[in-house]
């Protein structure tokens, strides 16, 4: 047991000294990562029949959508894209309540493919970011 606590205050230092470090847009990377993590923890625990573990999961990942992702969604900037995924994060957060009370893991692999896909989308817009960082400046004859 003691083991297992060392493994867990280990891997949080990590988590918190990668967070400190990070941009602003691996922060957002970071918080699609701990929510597809709780829904996969939500998972195993579903199938192994630990309902505390599981309903601990469902309302880590519920957590990190609503007081994480959903709470940095700049309206003004974000316009309709930003509505919209203030849409989205409501609607997931419903699901997964509903996954909750219904131990239903399709409704987990539902959110799941979601945040993948959101997930997925963020990390383009890093890359194309990157890339028109370290694009040389065109140059006028």
């Amino acid at each position: 047991m003691f083991a297992r606590q060392a493994i867990n205050a280990y891997a949080q230092v990590g988590v918190q000294t990668g967070a400190m470090s990070a941009s602003p847009h691996k922060l957002i990377t970071m918080l699609y990562d701990g929510a597809r993590a709780a829904i996969a923890r939500a998972k195993f625990h579903m199938e192994a029949g630990e309902i505390v573990a599981k309903g601990n999961a469902i309302s880590k990942a519920i957590e990190i959508i609503d007081n994480g992702l959903r709470a940095v969604l700049d309206h003004e900037a974000g316009g309709e894209i930003s509505a919209n995924l203030e849409s989205l994060y409501e609607y997931m957060v419903r699901r997964l309540m509903l996954a909750n009370l219904r131990s239903d893991v399709a409704l987990l692999n539902e959110v799941d493919a979601l945040l993948e896909n959101l997930a997925s989308a963020w990390a383009q817009i890093d890359e194309a970011a990157q890339q028109a960082d370290h694009q040389p400046a065109l140059q006028g004859n």
